[in-house]
């Protein structure tokens, strides 16, 4: 049995981690929901992996030459690093399955390179997106609603939702019913439908895109056809003289408003957020959405957003 399996690796001694690494991707690329994780996974091994371990057999890899990827770069570019590790561990886990390598993965981080390594959380901070705190959102949405454009709808329309870029960006016409906005679970973080009631202040504005653009997006771009930049809002925000600020860090603002001004069950304000369900318990015997209670949370957000704004304050008051 020893000789037959050290037959079969002087068979296998050719195949290199680059070799290794092309038919992980191709074998696993069609489960990954965003197709852009197979582009950034080839720019992470052109730029830091295969310059140093590319061409080797996959069998000869082992920790020194790990640590000599991952030392320069795992205090300044932690979270590249620490992206980076578990790639080559994954693609050294499939070489093994494979028959390529035999041993303990050298990219292991749980009883291996965290006794060589110190914890990511050592060696950063962790930096959160700025956010507006909430006390000054009303004037803030006052003087967004003054500014023109596509770019500017959309970031309102953002922060009336407390949705992300991505989902506002790529919004379409048939997503949207009965003031009832269906995000489809592929645009999803979490992988799962996302229902969003919307207040009657995004509904309007919804209605105005698709109405005044009949395009295939709600929130168009410069080009025919192509959804708004993912840089869009920032550039409103810079025009603002807000670049401290990003579209992301919106939704902190929201929820430091439901928390700490509203009676709100933090559930439902987790719900609107689209947060995943950590206790899995929990999570499995939660069925419905709380959307009923969520029309609600976000008419009181609206109406908040609109308190800067004595007039617009009566019409959504009215309308309700």
């Amino acid at each position: 049995r020893a000789r037959k399996a050290q037959a079969a690796l002087a068979a296998v001694k050719g195949v290199t981690l680059n070799h290794c690494a092309e038919k992980y991707i191709a074998a696993n690329k069609t489960a990954w929901r965003n197709p852009k994780h197979a582009a950034q996974w080839n720019a992470t091994l052109n730029a830091y992996v295969y310059p140093v371990i590319g061409d080797l057999s996959v069998q000869s890899i082992d920790t020194g030459l790990v640590l000599k990827i991952l030392e320069p770069i795992w205090a300044t570019k932690a979270e590249t690093a620490s992206r980076i590790r578990g790639r080559i561990e994954m693609i050294l886990d499939w070489a093994r399955v494979r028959g390529f390598r035999t041993g303990e993965n050298p990219a292991r981080w749980r009883g291996h390179l965290d006794k060589l390594l110190p914890a990511r959380s050592k060696v950063r901070r962790i930096k959160h997106h700025p956010a507006l705190p909430y006390e000054e959102l009303p004037t803030f949405m006052t003087k967004l609603r003054t500014e023109d454009g596509v770019a500017a709808r959309a970031l309102e329309f953002l922060i009336l939702t407390a949705a992300r870029t991505g989902e506002i960006i790529g919004a379409v016409p048939a997503e949207f019913t009965n003031r009832i906005w269906i995000v489809p679970a592929e645009r999803m973080k979490a992988g799962k439908e996302h229902r969003v009631p919307l207040s009657e202040r995004a509904a309007a504005i919804a209605e105005k895109m698709m109405t005044e653009f009949g395009e295939a997006h709600v929130f168009p771009g410069g080009k025919a056809g192509k959804p708004l930049s993912n840089m869009a809002m920032l550039k409103v925000l810079a025009r603002m003289n807000r670049s401290d600020l990003t579209a992301h860090g919106f939704r902190s603002t929201f929820r430091d408003w439901a928390s700490e001004c509203t009676d709100h069950a933090p559930e439902v304000v987790e719900m609107a957020l689209a947060h995943t369900i950590d206790n899995k318990v929990e999570a499995a015997y939660r069925r419905g959405d709380l959307f009923n209670k969520r029309i609600v949370l976000m008419n009181d957000w609206a109406r908040f957003c609109a308190s800067g704004n004595e007039r617009t304050i009566v019409q959504i008051v009215t309308g309700a």
